[in-house]
Order: structure tokens, then C-alpha cells, then sequence
């Protein structure tokens, strides 16, 4: 048996083939796992578990079907989903664990990150990630008309797509490395939990990196995102394996 993890499918109404391909994924191999984790971002944007989309109607349905056979789901929240709340979770049938994560896999503890906790070079992130947490920021916000929301989410994502696009386009070698991990978060992270194995995603660079720290072996995985195909972690008692998914 198997255990998978995904994450940054950021599903929406755009792009309904990696929709298909999700669902598609769920009915074929995930019925049949061990158990699945979603590590963040499985949507575009999340304003509110009362935002009545298509989209999250399907996964909601799709995954709880994936519960009800057998198959513990479990999700992290990521950036563009961090106001997914215990209702939707309810209606999904998944658990949500906070982040980051300690869990026992076939007898190994591992960390589980959505991992932009890890992106400390890009300040003005982590500056807007500490103010959209507070819990009286998301209770005000989701006070809110959903159509405001909508709206405040939209214009959210379009003022990020332009930093970042002008940031490529004037200086590429600091947007890589802004829009990556720190190495020293990955050190400190490892260090703090004592572990030496670190599964996440975010940064959309699929990997798997050995490192060397504090006298030990230690292996990150960083999951690929689902833009252009899918991508998934599969993990068994014998060892690991990323690999895309064909579309």
C-alpha cells in the first residue's frame, strides 16, 4: 500500500482539464491508498467556505467519496487557501492539520509543510502572511459580502502576478531566490523538530534534496504543482518516489 501526497493543484473555473485530471486521480489511485495529503493551494483562491463555486463542489464531492471508501484525506492549508474552513473540511471529509505538521509514516516521524513558512528572503510575503493568520483579519474579511471578497482576492492575485513579473524581468537571479526556500529556514525547521525528513511544496520546484545537518542525513521533498500536469508524491514502507502525471 501506498501513501500520496500532492499540493499547488490551484483549481478554478480556468483550467477544468487539471480539474478532470484531479478527479481523475482521486478515482483511480487515491481510493486505493493508504491514505492522501494535500499539502496547500488545491485551489486558486478560497474567500470563504460559503463562495458557492462549481469547482469547489466538485472536489468537495470527489473527496468525500474518497473518505467514505476507505482513504483518510488529510489537507494543509496553503497561501492561496488559508480561509478554508472546518465546514468545507466537513462537506470534503477531510482533516486539517496546521502547519507545519509532525506525522508517523510507516513508523517515521516526517514533517509536513505547505512550505512558504520556508520563502523568509521575500519579506513583503511573510509581512502579508502574518497579517492575513490573525484570526481578527479572517474574521472581518469573512464578514464580508462574498462578492467584496471575490473582488479583494482577485485584485490580491493580479497585484501579486505584477511584483512578481516585474521582479523576474528586472533582476531574475533575485526573484529565484526570493520565490525559493532560505536555506537557513530549512536548517532551523529541521533542527526545531528534530526530524530528518521534510515533505512540502509551494515553490513549485519539484525535488528531492539531500542535506546535511547537524551530523545527519536529511531529505527534503518539495512537491511539483499541477499548472500544466499533476504531480505526486508516492510513499511506501520501502522508500519514495515524485513523478509527474501524464495528462
Amino acid at each position: 500500500m501506498t501513501t500520496l501526497f500532492i499540493s499547488d493543484l490551484h483549481l478554478d473555473a480556468t483550467r477544468p482539464a487539471i480539474t478532470r485530471l484531479f478527479g481523475e486521480f482521486l478515482q483511480r489511485e487515491a481510493r486505493s491508498a493508504d491514505a492522501l495529503y494535500i499539502l496547500g493551494d488545491l485551489f486558486e483562491a478560497w474567500v470563504g467556505d460559503d463562495d458557492p463555486s462549481e469547482v469547489g463542489a466538485f472536489v468537495a464531492s470527489a473527496l468525500a467519496e474518497v473518505a467514505a471508501s476507505g482513504t483518510p484525506v488529510t489537507f494543509i492549508r496553503g497561501n492561496r487557501d488559508f480561509l478554508l474552513g472546518n465546514d468545507y473540511a466537513r462537506r470534503a471529509g477531510f482533516r486539517v492539520l496546521p502547519d507545519p505538521a509532525v506525522v508517523m509514516l510507516y513508523g517515521k516521524p516526517v514533517l509536513l509543510m505547505h512550505g512558504d513558512l520556508l520563502c523568509t528572503a521575500d519579506t513583503a510575503y511573510q509581512a502579508f502572511r502574518t497579517q492575513t493568520r490573525n484570526p481578527a483579519w479572517q474574521a472581518q474579511f469573512l464578514a464580508q459580502p462574498l462578492q467584496a471578497r471575490l473582488a479583494f482576492a482577485a485584485q490580491a492575485r493580479a497585484a501579486s502576478q505584477a511584483h512578481q513579473s516585474g521582479m523576474k524581468h528586472s533582476d531574475n537571479a533575485q526573484f529565484e531566490t526570493v520565490t525559493d526556500v532560505t536555506p537557513a529556514a530549512v536548517e532551523a525547521t529541521f533542527t526545531r523538530y528534530g526530524i530528518d525528513t521534510m515533505i512540502h511544496g509551494h515553490t513549485h520546484r519539484p525535488a528531492v534534496h539531500d542535506l546535511h545537518i547537524n551530523g545527519k542525513d536529511c531529505k527534503r521533498i518539495v512537491l511539483g504543482d499541477w499548472y500544466t500536469q499533476g504531480s505526486v508524491l508516492r510513499v511506501d514502507a520501502d522508500g519514495m518516489q515524485l513523478e509527474a502525471l501524464p495528462d
